[in-house]
C-alpha cells in the first residue's frame, strides 16, 4: 500500500521510482507488479550513490588490550566502494570500540569469519585483531572481549596484506553516538480477506543503534547505507533514521 508521500518519507528517490515505472510500462487491465521489483529500482539507485557508514544495532565491548589508554587516531573509510570519486571521511579509533554481538561466537558455527576463539578478524579501514578473552556477568553472559591488533595491519602497511576471511564493522566507543531506527515491513500480510484482518503488528519496529560521529553531521533527507544493515534517511528528528530498503535482493532479473 506504498504512496508517493508515504515513499518520499521512507527515502524513496524519485529518480528510482521513474525507473520503476519505466520497467512495469502501463497495461489495459488491472495487474500486480511484485514490490521486490520497486524495491529492487531503489536499491540500484542508492548502491551508486549513497555514502557508507558504520552503525553497530547490537553493541558488544571490544577491547585493544595492547593499544595505549588514551590515545586515539583518524581512520579513514571509503564512502563509497562504487564511486572512486566519492572520496573518504574519517573516524576515530582508539583502545575501546564496540562490534555487533553477532560478529563474536565463543562456539562458532561451521564456515564462521568472524572474531572467535583462536580467530583473527579485520576492522574496516582499521587493524587486524587477534583473540585474546572474554569478561563475562553472573549469568555467563559475555560483556566484552580483549583482543589485540596487529602492528601495521592498517591498509598500506607491511602487515596489511595478511589473509583474514572475516572483515567486521565498528564503532569508537568514545566518540559514536546513539540513533534512533525506525524498521519498516510490509503493512499488509500475505493472504486472502479484507485488508483489516492481514495488518501486519510488526510492520514497523523501532530500534537503537550507536552510530560512527560522521553521522552527527547528517541532515533531513540525507541517504546512507549502514555497512551490513541496510539503506536509511534520516528524518527530520535528531539522530532518528528511517529503512529505505535491506542490503538483500530478491528480485529475479
Amino acid at each position: 500500500m506504498s504512496t508517493l508521500s508515504g515513499m518520499r518519507e521512507r527515502g524513496y528517490p524519485p529518480e528510482a521510482i521513474r525507473d520503476f515505472c519505466g520497467r512495469i510500462g502501463v497495461a489495459k487491465s488491472n495487474s500486480e507488479v511484485d514490490v521486490a521489483i520497486l524495491e529492487h529500482c531503489v536499491r540500484e539507485f542508492l548502491n551508486a550513490r549513497a555514502t557508507r557508514v558504520m552503525v553497530v544495532t547490537k553493541p558488544l565491548k571490544l577491547i585493544v588490550d595492547n593499544y595505549p589508554e588514551g590515545q586515539s587516531e583518524d581512520i579513514y573509510i571509503e564512502n563509497n566502494p562504487q564511486d572512486e570519486s566519492a572520496g573518504t571521511h574519517a573516524t576515530t579509533f582508539s583502545r575501546e570500540i564496540f562490534i555487533e554481538q553477532d560478529d563474536f561466537s565463543l562456539n562458532p558455527p561451521p564456515k564462521y569469519f568472524r572474531l572467535k576463539p583462536d580467530g583473527i578478524v579485520r576492522l574496516k579501514g582499521a587493524y587486524i585483531v587477534k583473540y585474546i578473552g572474554v569478561e563475562k556477568d553472573e549469568n555467563d553472559n559475555v560483556t566484552a572481549v580483549h583482543c589485540e591488533y596487529i602492528e601495521d595491519s592498517k591498509s598500506g602497511g607491511v602487515n596489511a596484506g595478511m589473509k583474514v576471511k572475516g572483515t567486521i564493522h565498528w564503532v569508537d566507543s568514545k566518540t559514536c553516538f546513539d540513533v534512533k531506527l525506525n524498521m519498516y515491513d510490509s503493512l499488509i500480510l500475505d493472504g486472502e480477506g479484507d485488508f483489516a484482518d492481514r495488518i501486519n503488528p510488526n510492520s514497523l519496529i523501532i530500534e537503537s543503534g550507536k552510530a560512527e560521529y560522521f553521522l552527527k553531521n547528517a541532515e533531513a533527507g540525507d541517504k546512507f547505507q549502514f555497512m551490513r544493515e541496510g539503506y536509511f534517511v534520516k528524518t527530520l528528528k535528531e539522530n532518528e533514521y528511517n529503512s529505505i530498503v535491506s542490503l538483500k535482493d530478491t528480485f529475479n532479473k
